[in-house]
Protein backbone atom coordinates (compact mmCIF):
# COMPACT_ATOMS: atom_id res chain seq x y z
CA UNK A 1 0.00 0.00 0.00
CA UNK A 2 1.35 3.65 -1.12
CA UNK A 3 0.94 6.11 1.97
CA UNK A 4 0.89 9.85 1.09
CA UNK A 5 0.56 12.69 3.29
CA UNK A 6 -2.80 12.72 2.42
CA UNK A 7 -3.53 9.46 3.24
CA UNK A 8 -1.52 9.54 7.10
CA UNK A 9 -3.45 13.04 7.62
CA UNK A 10 -6.81 11.53 7.16
CA UNK A 11 -5.70 8.57 9.71
CA UNK A 12 -4.21 10.90 12.23
CA UNK A 13 -7.08 13.68 11.88
CA UNK A 14 -3.53 15.66 11.84
CA UNK A 15 -3.61 18.44 9.22
CA UNK A 16 -0.45 19.33 6.93
CA UNK A 17 0.08 22.68 5.44
CA UNK A 18 -1.93 23.19 2.11
CA UNK A 19 1.72 23.98 0.61
CA UNK A 20 2.79 20.51 0.80
CA UNK A 21 1.62 18.53 -2.30
CA UNK A 22 -0.85 15.44 -0.70
CA UNK A 23 -0.51 12.95 -2.79
CA UNK A 24 3.32 12.44 -2.81
CA UNK A 25 4.33 9.07 -1.59
CA UNK A 26 5.69 9.37 2.05
CA UNK A 27 9.65 8.42 1.64
CA UNK A 28 11.35 5.11 4.27
CA UNK A 29 14.42 5.57 5.37
CA UNK A 30 16.17 2.73 7.04
CA UNK A 31 18.77 5.53 8.89
CA UNK A 32 19.60 8.77 10.16
CA UNK A 33 16.54 11.15 9.75
CA UNK A 34 16.24 14.22 10.57
CA UNK A 35 12.39 16.51 10.79
CA UNK A 36 12.46 20.36 11.87
CA UNK A 37 13.94 20.02 15.49
CA UNK A 38 14.14 15.96 16.00
CA UNK A 39 16.17 13.75 14.49
CA UNK A 40 15.65 9.79 14.38
CA UNK A 41 18.96 7.66 14.51
CA UNK A 42 18.62 3.74 14.43
CA UNK A 43 19.58 2.95 18.01
CA UNK A 44 22.45 0.73 16.99
CA UNK A 45 23.95 3.61 16.02
CA UNK A 46 24.07 5.60 19.40
CA UNK A 47 23.66 2.03 22.09
CA UNK A 48 26.88 3.14 23.50
CA UNK A 49 25.02 6.39 24.80
CA UNK A 50 21.54 5.60 24.64
CA UNK A 51 19.49 2.57 26.23
CA UNK A 52 16.14 2.13 27.86
CA UNK A 53 16.04 1.75 31.65
CA UNK A 54 15.67 -1.13 32.90
CA UNK A 55 12.60 -2.24 33.40
CA UNK A 56 11.43 0.02 30.97
CA UNK A 57 7.77 0.78 30.71
CA UNK A 58 6.96 0.40 26.49
CA UNK A 59 3.63 1.51 25.15
CA UNK A 60 2.02 1.31 21.98
CA UNK A 61 1.74 3.50 19.35
CA UNK A 62 -2.40 3.75 18.53
CA UNK A 63 -3.20 4.48 14.92
CA UNK A 64 -3.73 8.47 15.69
CA UNK A 65 -0.29 8.48 16.56
CA UNK A 66 1.88 9.87 19.65
CA UNK A 67 2.86 13.57 19.77
CA UNK A 68 6.78 13.60 20.45
CA UNK A 69 7.49 17.23 20.25
CA UNK A 70 5.46 20.21 19.59
CA UNK A 71 7.35 23.19 18.29
CA UNK A 72 8.95 26.34 20.08
CA UNK A 73 6.43 28.55 21.52
CA UNK A 74 3.25 25.75 21.15
CA UNK A 75 4.12 25.34 17.01
CA UNK A 76 3.35 22.17 15.25
CA UNK A 77 3.67 18.91 16.78
CA UNK A 78 6.02 16.02 15.58
CA UNK A 79 3.77 12.74 15.79
CA UNK A 80 4.64 9.28 15.26
CA UNK A 81 2.44 7.09 13.73
CA UNK A 82 1.96 3.12 13.16
CA UNK A 83 -0.79 0.44 12.28
CA UNK A 84 -1.89 -1.23 15.37
CA UNK A 85 0.17 -3.66 17.17
CA UNK A 86 3.11 -2.87 15.22
CA UNK A 87 5.00 -0.09 17.13
CA UNK A 88 5.77 0.51 21.07
CA UNK A 89 7.39 3.73 22.31
CA UNK A 90 8.93 4.87 25.17
CA UNK A 91 10.40 7.83 27.04
CA UNK A 92 12.44 5.84 29.79
CA UNK A 93 15.95 6.00 28.14
CA UNK A 94 18.77 7.17 29.26
CA UNK A 95 21.04 9.18 27.60
CA UNK A 96 24.42 10.62 28.41
CA UNK A 97 23.79 13.44 25.96
CA UNK A 98 20.40 14.19 27.22
CA UNK A 99 19.12 14.89 24.10
CA UNK A 100 17.23 11.68 23.66
CA UNK A 101 12.88 12.21 23.77
CA UNK A 102 12.31 8.23 23.67
CA UNK A 103 12.90 5.04 21.55
CA UNK A 104 10.71 3.49 19.59
CA UNK A 105 10.36 -0.18 18.20
CA UNK A 106 8.95 -0.92 15.19
CA UNK A 107 7.56 -4.35 13.05
CA UNK A 108 6.03 -2.68 10.11
CA UNK A 109 6.93 1.20 9.17
CA UNK A 110 6.25 3.78 11.19
CA UNK A 111 5.92 7.34 10.38
CA UNK A 112 6.98 11.15 11.70
CA UNK A 113 3.98 13.34 10.61
CA UNK A 114 4.72 16.85 11.22
CA UNK A 115 1.98 19.77 9.61
CA UNK A 116 4.91 21.78 8.32
CA UNK A 117 7.67 18.95 7.62
CA UNK A 118 5.59 16.66 6.03
CA UNK A 119 6.13 13.28 6.80
CA UNK A 120 9.02 10.27 6.92
CA UNK A 121 9.06 6.61 7.02
CA UNK A 122 11.04 4.32 8.89
CA UNK A 123 11.74 0.77 8.47
CA UNK A 124 11.14 -1.92 11.23
CA UNK A 125 13.03 -1.84 13.62
CA UNK A 126 14.51 0.13 17.08
CA UNK A 127 14.85 4.25 16.76
CA UNK A 128 16.02 6.77 19.06
CA UNK A 129 14.44 10.02 18.78
CA UNK A 130 16.28 13.08 19.66
CA UNK A 131 16.21 16.40 19.72
CA UNK A 132 18.40 18.36 17.61
CA UNK A 133 21.54 20.70 18.08
CA UNK A 134 23.76 23.39 16.48
CA UNK A 135 27.14 24.65 17.13
CA UNK A 136 27.81 28.17 17.09
CA UNK A 137 31.80 28.36 17.96
CA UNK A 138 31.98 27.10 21.52
CA UNK A 139 27.84 27.47 22.33
CA UNK A 140 25.80 24.80 21.44
CA UNK A 141 21.94 24.97 21.45
CA UNK A 142 18.69 23.22 20.69
CA UNK A 143 17.46 23.55 17.14
CA UNK A 144 13.94 25.33 17.65
CA UNK A 145 11.29 24.27 14.99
Amino acid sequence: MTVTLASLSQQTGLAVLDHLEQTVRIPVVDGLQAQGDLIVIPLSVVASSVRPWNPTTWTDVPPEGVELLRGAAGGNPHTLVADPGTCRWTVDVMDSDRLAIGIFQTSAVAYLLHPEHGGTGCTPGTYVIRRQREHEGQRSRLVAD
